[in-house]
């Protein structure tokens, strides 16, 4: 297992559109930078969950992890979250965050912020894809149907897997 480097990752992003839309000023050394969907405030205590702006893929013989920018925890905002992405996960991201600034004053993150660091890790062994609820996560059906194409080719046994990613959604027409 290993971090893959800047070449890899926009390899990755072009060919599985692993992060989309992608700005090639946000590929950061072995990381992408997300960036935040809505403008959102945070009183003191207060914990929401930021939506990233960008739809996530992780393709099958990776996983993601998540890192914050140092700059949001210089401020007080703790990540609540747990730091990984499945393989074969395809949504935006719920980044889950509450304010604890020792100053308690409001924390604002606006839209576009960069707010994230991901990074693709390779992975070992047989492919185990993500199929829990949050598949298709904060995607309009057009952004899932963009998808479609991408998981029929990464994954053999795609017909089985969308039984279950659509159990409680129509497939898109």
């Amino acid at each position: 297992m290993c971090i893959i480097g800047k070449d890899k990752l926009k390899e990755l992003i072009e060919n599985y559109k692993c992060i989309y839309p992608y700005d090639y000023n946000l590929l950061d050394g072995d990381s992408y930078v997300l960036t935040v969907k809505d403008e959102t405030t945070l009183n003191y205590l207060e914990h929401k969950n930021l939506i990233s702006y960008e739809i996530v893929f992780t393709p099958p013989n990776y996983v993601a992890h998540l890192t914050a920018k140092s700059k949001y925890g210089r401020m007080g905002l703790s990540f609540l979250n747990a730091a990984k992405v499945h393989s074969g996960f395809v949504g935006r991201l719920a980044l889950e965050i509450v304010n604890l600034s020792n100053d308690r004053c409001p924390i604002t993150i606006k839209r576009g912020d960069p707010f994230m660091h991901i990074e693709f890790i390779t992975r070992e062994g047989a492919s185990s894809p993500y199929i829990g609820e949050y598949q298709f996560q904060y995607l309009t059906d057009e952004e899932v149907k963009m998808y479609i194409p991408i998981l029929k080719r990464v994954f053999p046994n795609y017909d089985e897997l969308a039984k279950m990613w659509f159990k409680n959604r129509p497939v898109p027409p």
